[in-house]
């Protein structure tokens, strides 16, 4: 899918003499219908969308009374373009993964716009047609949205939200709650990688390899997972806080332990270079597009091979185990053969990352 032209922008004056966002494209006139129609309409093109309501109207007598999961979040990443992504396919895999860590398939969208005075519109386009992009890949419709423009100096550029909601099948329980003793926890790829592009974007820093991040929709995976069985007891993307984070809220939640061996954490090496540069420890750094499952134990490694038939779970393993022993503690095997207390961070390690 190409950048959207800007040809044919006409009122009030023609929009392809602004080169950026004026205060006046979040005016609710002219020239915001025209930004609408001919960048944000043709981009998401769909009937839903094409009501142009306030609100569109979905039919949920299609859905037979299905369970639905619903999630909203917002992105606020700096810089909005970096290695393997931006903020557009960001927001999309985002709010499309959270829906598909319950185990549902996720259908609909909504996408608000927060846009700063100034901000080119060459790069809002790249950002909308990358989002569109995204949301083709994940099988998704943006079905409503919104846009709001700040005065320059209070946006950063650009902010966007959102929302969607997709169908759980029946026989499907997937809770923080449910992990058990005994229970095998897998994680669907190399830990760190979005955190650590983005530092580097950030901060100028070049490495032997280039650290890209690993924005993805997961929701594939999950569905060729819960094929394999339904004994899927909890699911976690790896955001903000990375694996130490996930299973420390596992933990907590379903009153259990965890326990599971650094060596067996997949990391870039790029990626734990950076770290150790810097200082940081990569079970800490957040992911886009990887996984936490813990599974029943006698489902775990026919679970393991067919996500490592999978794109996005090719390096996928099995890292630990649930215990009874310290509840609602993580531990950490060591290499040298100690442990370690791998506690929740304390901070925001690396601000503005999703």
């Amino acid at each position: 899918m190409s950048n959207p032209s800007f040809d044919g922008w006409t009122c009030p004056i023609p929009l392809k003499n602004y080169p950026t966002i004026v205060m006046g494209h979040g005016s609710g006139g002219k020239m915001m219908n025209d930004l609408i129609a001919h960048l944000f309409a043709p981009l998401f093109d769909n009937d839903l969308l094409g009501q142009m309501g306030d609100s569109t109207t979905l039919d949920m007598a299609s859905f037979k009374g299905g369970r639905m999961a619903f999630s909203t979040d917002s992105f606020v990443v700096s810089p909005i373009i970096f290695p393997g992504g931006d903020i557009g396919d960001l927001a999309v895999n985002g709010t499309v993964n959270d829906i598909a860590m319950s185990g549902a398939k996720p259908l609909y969208l909504s996408a608000g716009f927060i846009l700063e005075e100034g901000l080119p519109m060459e790069t809002l386009g790249e950002i909308a047609a990358s989002m569109a992009r995204a949301a083709k890949e994940a099988g998704v419709q943006v079905v409503t949205g919104d846009t709001k423009v700040v005065n320059k100096g209070h946006g950063d550029g650009i902010f966007i939200n959102t929302s969607g909601f997709g169908l759980i099948p029946d026989g499907i329980d997937i809770a923080a709650k449910n992990a058990r003793p005994g229970d095998m926890i897998l994680v669907s790829g190399t830990m760190g990688d979005h955190g650590m592009a983005i530092m580097s974007k950030r901060e100028g820093l070049e490495f032997e390899s280039e650290i890209i991040s690993d924005t993805a929709p997961l929701h594939g995976l999950i569905a060729e997972m819960l094929d394999v069985t339904k004994e899927i007891h909890c699911l976690r993307d790896a955001t903000r806080g990375g694996l130490s984070a996930v299973l420390n809220e596992l933990a907590d939640v379903s009153k259990v332990g965890i326990e599971f061996e650094e060596m067996k954490v997949p990391v870039n090496p790029a990626v734990n270079a950076a770290c150790e540069m810097l200082g940081l420890d990569p079970f800490y750094i957040a992911n886009e597009g990887k996984l936490v499952a813990i599974v029943a134990p006698k489902d775990a490694e026919a679970v393991l091979e067919r996500m490592r038939k999978h794109q996005y779970g090719k390096e996928a393993v099995i890292i630990g185990t649930v215990t009874e022993a310290h509840p609602k503690r993580v531990v950490a095997k060591t290499a040298i053969g100690g442990s370690r207390v791998v506690d929740l961070p304390a901070g925001e390690l690396l601000p503005r990352i999703c």
